[in-house]
């Protein structure tokens, strides 16, 4: 059994939800299908949520006409039949009654807002289903609700997602499609909630490992992970092969077409996740395994934004033991993780993506330490592939590359999948560009 998921692009259109009912049922085998919410939806949900907080009800109903109308149209272009577009727009109803009751809420807390996002899923696969049905596929709907659970850290509870799913997969035994819901799920309160934006990505992870699927393939609009990133730099190239680490690395620092804790439940369990293009089926695409990659020592590059870097001193920490514990125990309280840490006699640099508790943080540490201005507007630049230790040259390699741009960190031999690179944002498109080719060989 395989696990697909498809985005929200490629189930955004009609004519694209009729080619993912092409796919899933030219392929022979029994699979789990995670769908994410038709394109733009979920903007659109959160929209009208902010509207309802902000207590401009005139606003949001009208946001909620305007999306109804939308619906109403894909319904229409989408089934072929009365019957089937009696059913379609049957679903339009019950859920728009549902989101017009949430409307209603005053004050509009967190716990409706999370409902009436939910919706966004709820209904790309029941129309997909009804869809299905129309066309006389075997296929029936399993709600992520049932099964779905995150703790209160806002965790997958891995062991009650598995009992419950395998349960409700023996129930659906007959079926050869079992469509569900990627993103939502419940809390430790039974309330609905989200693995966050991008978590369909987690959510056909977490299936994946659950069954032990022979392979998770997550449908995009890009031809698999490349090398770079396309809408930077003017050449690029797909990987076709990446290890668990390397991928997970690349997600984190800023890939996007893999959500960051997509890899953990596959690698777990040892299942392969391959990136495929629901506009080019054909492609090759992605395979991400246990298996080494093949090629060149170096495999790729990522970057991330929005990163601040903090730059601590003091001369308590020279030959003292404790004082990077002082330093971290701030971060940890306030569940600021820190992306990169480098370290001299008496300093310590670290850099964070989240500066919400920024000034909460900087307070407490100047209680023992003195703060440089922090450094906002930096990039995280990632070069993944094989650095083992007795491999010579690669940091090197690397630094001729950005010869010419001025680097604020390096972080190298903490993990032989990764070296990191902080510049300032100003010049990320330069350092891509120069990285690309400096460590690529490309075909003229």
């Amino acid at each position: 059994m395989q696990v697909w998921k498809f985005g929200g692009t490629s189930v955004g259109k009609p004519e694209r939800m009729k080619s993912i009912r092409d796919l899933v049922t030219a392929d022979p085998g029994r699979k789990i299908v995670v769908l994410s919410a038709l394109s733009g939806s979920t903007n659109a949900l959160l929209e009208i949520g902010s509207a309802l907080k902000e207590g401009d009800t005139s606003r949001a109903n009208q946001l909620i006409d305007e999306l109804r109308a939308h619906y109403s149209a894909f319904v229409d272009d989408l089934f072929e039949t009365p019957k089937g577009l009696d059913r379609g727009q049957q679903i339009i109803s019950t859920e728009f009654n549902v989101i017009a009751n949430l409307a209603t809420y005053q004050p509009f807390t967190i716990k409706q807002d999370k409902e009436l996002v939910a919706e966004g899923e709820i209904l790309s696969t029941q129309l997909f289903t009804a869809y299905m049905m129309e066309k006389g596929d075997s296929v029936t709907l399993i709600h992520a609700l049932d099964f779905m659970k995150i703790d209160e850290d806002g965790e997958p509870v891995f062991d009650e997602i598995e009992g419950g799913l395998k349960k409700i997969l023996e129930e659906k035994a007959t079926a050869q499609i079992i469509v569900t819901q990627g993103f939502i799920c419940r809390n430790p309160e039974g309330n609905i909630d989200n693995l966050k934006r991008g978590g369909s990505d987690y959510t056909a992870s977490l299936l994946g490992g659950a069954i032990t699927a022979e392979e998770i393939q997550i449908w995009t609009d890009i031809d698999g992970m490349h090398n770079n990133d396309p809408r930077v730099v003017k050449r690029t190239f797909p990987v076709r092969n990446l290890t668990f680490e390397e991928a997970a690395e690349l997600a984190y620092f800023g890939a996007k077409i893999l959500h960051p804790s997509t890899i953990t439940p596959a690698k777990l369990r040892g299942v392969p996740v391959r990136l495929k293009n629901t506009m080019e089926p054909s492609a090759v695409g992605t395979l991400i395994s246990a298996n080494t990659s093949a090629g060149t020592e170096i495999t790729a590059i990522a970057a991330k934004d929005n990163i601040t870097a903090i730059y601590i001193h003091s001369t308590r920490m020279l030959n003292a033991y404790g004082f990077l514990k002082k330093v971290f125990d701030i971060f940890e309280k306030y569940k600021t993780p820190v992306d990169m840490i480098t370290t001299s006699e008496v300093s310590v640099a670290v850099t964070i993506d989240n500066s919400e508790h920024l000034e909460s943080i900087s307070a407490e540490l100047s209680q023992f330490a003195e703060l440089e201005e922090h450094d906002r507007n930096q990039t995280i630049i990632c070069v993944v592939g094989q650095f083992f230790a007795d491999k010579s040259g690669i940091a090197i390699r690397i630094l001729e590359a950005l010869r010419d741009i001025p680097v604020r960190m390096i972080s190298y031999g903490a993990s032989e999948h990764n070296v990191s690179i902080l510049v300032d944002t100003k010049h990320k498109n330069m350092a891509l560009e120069a990285l690309n080719e400096g460590l690529f060989t490309f075909e003229d």
